[in-house]
């Protein structure tokens, strides 16, 4: 049993140290929309078959570049998405809701498909931060680490 709970613990320090690089990006997370996140760029000099690029905002960029060197990152997230069902930004939110730090791999999966995906198909950066994805992941982590953090110190007086 204590050599559970010294795993455990050990696994909430590690888990601690990932997020919290990510952390102070969190207030940003909560107030940014897909707007402020990103914006199409169409220059004065586009002709009429050129084509609009996104043009992210530098928080954001910040975020992905932090996160994506983050041990957040699991490439195999897809196996979440399967195992899981998982087809709307709907199901993501009420999974992450329902997360413990059982699933710590679940969330690692959901926050890795924004990450990984926006570098082939940019929306998912946007859509990360429109529908709270980002922001729902940092704070079920958190909470997961800051609530095993008070059990144990209540259990350990």
């Amino acid at each position: 049993m204590d050599n559970d709970i010294e795993y455990i613990k050990e696994l909430m320090a590690q888990y601690k140290a990932d997020i919290e690089p990510l952390m102070k990006y969190l207030p940003w997370l909560r107030e940014a929309t897909a707007a402020s996140a990103m914006t199409m760029y169409r220059g004065e000099s586009m002709g009429e078959g050129s084509l609009a690029f996104p043009v992210y905002d530098s928080t954001l960029m910040s975020f992905i570049k932090v996160a994506n060197d983050s041990a957040l990152i699991d490439r195999n997230y897809p196996y979440v998405y399967t195992r899981k069902r998982i087809t709307t930004p709907a199901q993501e939110r009420d999974i992450i809701v329902a997360c413990d730090y059982k699933s710590w791999d679940v969330l690692k999966g959901i926050f890795s498909r924004y990450v990984l995906g926006g570098r082939t198909k940019g929306v998912l950066w946007s859509q990360g931060v429109s529908e709270q994805i980002f922001c729902l992941v940092l704070e079920k982590m958190q909470e997961i680490v800051t609530e095993w953090d008070a059990e144990r110190n209540l259990s350990d007086k």
